[in-house]
């Protein structure tokens, strides 16, 4: 198996154990993540109804259920691309819309333009721009953080390379620094295994690991059932409404899968 991480300058470690590469403001408040009573539509359709889970950093967290369970429209919630019909989620014990640039969007690999003209490195860059605002200019520390993100994802040897020139093990591993890049504490990914060979699919995995040890959140929809319990630390079946949530040990069990998949 592919080792992915390099030795790196020593991050900022917060009190709870967080790790952030920056010179970070933030408090040392639990790194929580509640959502309560949440219900979403998509156009004139209620995608979403009443979830309610609790979850926080250093943790992985896998979205179960069959097509249109709602999974995607979960994630496009959390990341504050698609509007709350109601309910609340709250970040860190304040509305997430306050703390959005700690979240950090990756969507399914067919949904993005590929052919785009960007460098892995142009794309990495990106990740700092919710960190710069409208004025202020590209720094120092900015390029070390975007150096420490291409390293951390063995990507600087192919920094200059297209990402349209990239394998699909390489193409997650240049958005996951994008997504370090902007320091952001909480992943959301969108069935990111899907397409990827064994031994791509080895590494992400190894990859998850290193990132929930450093303190991160990862939320991801999956649908290979039988790579659940070896990935995720959590677990919440759906079917446009809530299955179950808990521990992948206690709820990932057949009665609860049945549930989530019968028609």
């Amino acid at each position: 198996m592919t080792k992915i991480s390099q030795p790196q300058p020593q991050p900022h470690v917060h009190a709870d154990g967080h790790v952030c590469w920056g010179h970070s403001t933030h408090s040392h408040a639990h790194h929580q993540l509640q959502v309560q009573n949440l219900s979403v539509n998509y156009r004139e359709i209620r995608a979403l109804e009443n979830i309610s889970f609790s979850t926080e950093c250093s943790r992985s967290l896998a979205l179960i259920g069959p097509n249109g369970a709602g999974k995607s429209t979960l994630l496009k919630a959390l990341a504050g691309l698609l509007p709350t019909a109601k309910g609340r989620i709250n970040w860190r014990g304040k509305p997430l819309t306050r703390s959005s640039h700690e979240l950090a969007y990756l969507p399914q690999r067919g949904d993005i333009d590929w052919n785009f003209p960007i460098t892995v490195r142009g794309l990495v860059e990106m990740g700092r721009y919710p960190n710069l605002g409208w004025w202020k200019k590209y720094s120092k520390h900015d390029v070390e953080i975007v150096e420490r993100a291409l390293a951390s994802m063995n990507l600087l040897d192919l920094q200059e390379r297209q990402i349209s020139a990239l394998s699909g093990g390489q193409q997650q591993r240049a958005f996951i620094a994008r997504a370090l890049a902007q320091e952001a504490h909480v992943l959301l990914l969108d069935e990111p295994f899907t397409g990827l060979d064994k031994p791509a699919q080895e590494t992400l995995t190894q990859l998850f690991r290193e990132l929930t040890s450093e303190g991160r959140l990862l939320i991801a929809s999956h649908h290979d059932l039988q790579t659940v319990p070896a990935i995720f630390d959590e677990v919440l079946l759906l079917k446009r409404h809530q299955i179950t949530f808990g521990p992948t040990k206690e709820v990932f069990t057949p009665e609860n899968i049945e549930a989530s998949y019968q028609f």
